[in-house]
């Protein structure tokens, strides 16, 4: 490493082609700048400068190592440059791990910005398995949920309602729609699960009354995939539990309709998470906020503030 900073200080040199300017350029003084170049001629065994009182001459030897030198020089700067750049304008590649749910939010989320920068690229990695965001090399990763033990960095983007749901087609073939979660158990429920679990529990809560219900259900149907579970309950296969801001669409054209309105089901953080607490470059920085601000005006999500 000194022999680059060396070679820096003699590319200087030869530019303000004086000791003394030279020194004061790089706030070293002009002994310490006569040092180093005389340390570069000795470990080469050639002389790079012709000195006199009143100028410095290059040789054919120092003339050719300039050149590599400020080369070297040029280098540095662009690539410093590069990584200016990188803190302040989104460009390169962005990979986004989420779940496969999130497919139908990630245009809405991130395609107007996406147009905006050309010097920027998405890939987007789809997975309800959660995966190793330094082994995948991933930027940015949409966490939903309880968040896992780890060494992540986790910054939270809102929180969205559970809501139960199930379609206009299984009410009627039922005849009657459940008014108290004691009704719940005997149904067919549909259920989001990553275990081998067989058996789901749910602590339930009235709004108004603050009553507790404990509910033990066996589902009909289980599925680690978001989007399935809720397919299924929209083809009147059963009830399910489902995140509001994902069902919000269904709830409006009549495809679903929310069981039990009274009754809080429990909330769903959403997360942002990152695998280091260093400063962020700007792709990452921005799709964060891009992100909380779409979740934002999403029916059934709670906001946090902004990203700063």
């Amino acid at each position: 490493m000194d022999d680059f900073k060396r070679m820096a200080i003699f590319a200087t040199v030869v530019e303000r082609n004086s000791m003394s300017a030279a020194a004061r350029q790089l706030d070293m003084s002009p002994s310490a700048v006569s040092q180093h170049i005389r340390q570069l001629e000795q470990d080469a065994g050639v002389t790079l400068l012709h000195r006199s009182t009143r100028q410095l001459t290059l040789t054919d030897a120092g003339q050719r190592f300039y050149a590599q030198c400020a080369a070297m020089c040029e280098a540095a700067s662009r690539a410093r440059a590069e990584l200016a750049a990188e803190l302040q304008l989104p460009s390169g590649e962005l990979r986004l791990a989420a779940p496969a749910g999130f497919t139908q939010h990630a245009a809405p989320a991130l395609g107007q910005w996406l147009a905006a920068h050309p010097s920027l690229r998405l890939r987007l990695l789809m997975d309800d398995t959660p995966i190793d965001l330094i082994q995948a090399r991933v930027d940015l990763a949409l966490r939903f949920g309880n968040l896992q033990d780890s060494n992540w960095v986790a910054r939270h983007l809102g929180r969205s309602a559970t809501v139960l749901c199930a379609s206009p087609q299984w009410l009627q073939e039922h005849s009657s729609t459940p008014q108290h979660p004691a009704e719940l158990a005997q149904l067919p429920w549909l259920e989001l699960s990553r275990n081998e679990e067989v058996q789901t529990d749910f602590l339930l809560h009235h709004h108004s009354t603050g009553q507790e219900y404990r509910l033990q259900v066996l589902p009909k149907m289980v599925s680690n995939h978001r989007s399935a579970v809720q397919q299924f309950c929209e083809a009147g296969l059963g009830i399910a539990l489902l995140s509001a801001h994902d069902v919000a669409a269904s709830l409006k054209n009549g495809t679903l309709v929310r069981l039990l309105p009274d009754w809080d089901m429990g909330i769903l953080d959403i997360w942002a998470v990152t695998a280091s607490r260093d400063t962020l470059p700007a792709k990452v920085r921005e799709a964060i906020n891009v992100l909380r601000q779409y979740f934002a005006q999403l029916d059934g999500v709670q906001s946090t503030a902004a990203l700063t």
